[in-house]
C-alpha cells in the first residue's frame, strides 16, 4: 500500500481531493432463470464499523449477512448468514475478530435481541437478553469489555462480554441513541426533546452529571464524540447535523442535508476532529470545515481511524438496468496512487 498521510494533517484540499478507492457491488445475488442471468437485490446496508487498530471493517446488511473487509487491500474477508436472528447494528469489539450484532427477530418473544459472534470461526459466543424491541444504537467502550445498547422499548442496556447478565438499565422516554467518550470515561445518552445526558461511566447508577438541550425537538439517531472527546456530533431525524461542545454543550455549529427516504442519515467526524462528513438524500457526499463552518464539496460513512479513508454505503446504483447495493471505500488520492 503507498504511504499514508497523517490524520493529523487534513485539510481542505485533502478532502477535496478524496476519490473512489474500491467499489464492493457484493450485496447481490445473481442466478439463472430460462438461461437469462437475472440479479436478486438483497437490500440495503444496514450498519458498519471500523476497527480501533486494525485495517478491518465490518457491515450488517437486509439479507441477514454480516461482511468483514480488508480496508488495506480493499478485499472482502468473509461473508456469514444469520437467517435465525438476522443482523441490524453492529460494532467491533477489541478483538479484531469478534463483533456485537443486534437481531431483528422475535425480540417480543424474549429472543436474543444481541449476539457476540466471532468471525474467525462463525460463532455465537454469548447471547445477551433483555430488550424487547429492536436495538436501534450500539456503542463498545474504548478501554474494557462494556459496551451499551439504545432500544426501541425506551430503555439503556450496560453490558460487559464476559457474562451474559445485564449490568445495569437506565429507562428513559424516546428513541435512545448512545455513545462512549473515545477515553471511556463518560457516556452519552439521548432522550426525546432535543435532550442529551451525560452519564460517568463509574458511577452511571447515580444519574447524569450534566443534561445538554440541542433546541432541536426532532429525534436523535446517532452520537459520536470526537477523539480528543472536546466536541460531541449529533445527527437527527430531521436531516439536521450539530456540532457541540462536549463540555458545556454550547453548539458550535449546524448543517443541513436533504431528506433520504426510510432511512437514517448518518454523519462522521474525521479523526483530527476538524471536519464532519455526511451522506445526504440526494446521493452526494458534503464535508464541512468546523473552525470556519464552511462547506468543503467532495466529488461523488465512518471514518477509518487510522487513516485517511472513510466508508459510504448506500442503495441504488444504477448498471445495466438493474440495481445494486454499492459500497465504497473512499480515500485521498493525493497520498495512496496504487489501487487496492
Amino acid at each position: 500500500m503507498a504511504r499514508n498521510k497523517s490524520v493529523s494533517e487534513l485539510n481542505d484540499g485533502i478532502i477535496r481531493n478524496m476519490a473512489i478507492g474500491a467499489i464492493f457491488s457484493d450485496f447481490s445475488t445473481t442466478f439463472i432463470v430460462n438461461n437469462d442471468i437475472e440479479l436478486l437485490q438483497v437490500g440495503k446496508i444496514n450498519a458498519l464499523d471500523f476497527h480501533r487498530t486494525a485495517d478491518l471493517m465490518v457491515t450488517t446488511a437486509e439479507d441477514d449477512s454480516v461482511r468483514l473487509y480488508d480496508i488495506a487491500n480493499g478485499k472482502l474477508l468473509k461473508t456469514t448468514l444469520h437467517e435465525k436472528h438476522g443482523a441490524d447494528r453492529i460494532c467491533f469489539s477489541h478483538h479484531p475478530s469478534s463483533v456485537i450484532c443486534s437481531s431483528t427477530r422475535n425480540l417480543d418473544s424474549g429472543a436474543e435481541a444481541l449476539r457476540y459472534l466471532s468471525m474467525y470461526d462463525n460463532r455465537c459466543l454469548r447471547y445477551f437478553k433483555g430488550h424487547t424491541e429492536r436495538v436501534v444504537s450500539l456503542s463498545t467502550s474504548p478501554v474494557d469489555d462494556r459496551f451499551m445498547s439504545g432500544s426501541l422499548d425506551h430503555s439503556v442496556r450496560i453490558w460487559d462480554l464476559r457474562v451474559n447478565a445485564c449490568q445495569g438499565i437506565i429507562r428513559l422516554q424516546g428513541r435512545p441513541t448512545v455513545a462512549y467518550d473515545q477515553q471511556g470515561l463518560l457516556f452519552a445518552v439521548s432522550m426525546e426533546g432535543g435532550v442529551i445526558k451525560l452519564f460517568d461511566s463509574r458511577l452511571y447508577d447515580k444519574g447524569p452529571f450534566d443534561t445538554f438541550l440541542v433546541g432541536d425537538m426532532a429525534e436523535i439517531w446517532d452520537i459520536k464524540f470526537s477523539n480528543d472527546a472536546k466536541s460531541m456530533l449529533l445527527t437527527t431525524k430531521s436531516n439536521n447535523i450539530y456540532v457541540l461542545d462536549a463540555y458545556n454543550g454550547e453548539k458550535k455549529c449546524g448543517f443541513s442535508v436533504d431528506a433520504s427516504p426510510n432511512t437514517t442519515i448518518e454523519a462522521t467526524f474525521t479523526p483530527d476532529g476538524q471536519y464532519v462528513v455526511s451522506g445526504s438524500g440526494d446521493g452526494t457526499l458534503n464535508a464541512w470545515s468546523i473552525p470556519t463552518k464552511s462547506k468543503v464539496l467532495l466529488r461523488g460513512l465512518k471514518w477509518a481511524p487510522r487513516r485517511v479513508m472513510f466508508a459510504a454505503a448506500s442503495k441504488g446504483l444504477s448498471l445495466s438496468g438493474y440495481q445494486m447495493i454499492q459500497m465504497q471505500l473512499v480515500r485521498s488520492s493525493e497520498y495512496s496512487k496504487d489501487k487496492f
